[in-house]
């Protein structure tokens, strides 16, 4: 799993970016992937930790979140 920390996320708009800990390319996170996680929502500066997965159109995104 990787750690980050959340850059921001739009409940409105349903998506949002975090911030790894090593310093690697941000992570988009979709809200789909926050209620799969049994959460409404992340705030910014929320630290989580995350898989990434990479969907049929090659785009990748956080799933599997976690609060840290």
């Amino acid at each position: 799993m990787i750690t980050g920390t959340v850059k921001f996320f739009n409940a409105d708009k349903g998506y949002g970016f975090i911030a790894p800990e090593d310093g690697s390319t941000d992570a988009f996170v979709h809200i789909t992937a926050v209620e799969r996680a049994g959460m409404r929502t992340l705030n910014k500066d929320d630290r989580v930790s995350y898989e990434l997965e990479t969907d049929r159109r090659g785009k990748t995104s956080a799933v599997s979140l976690q609060l840290a």
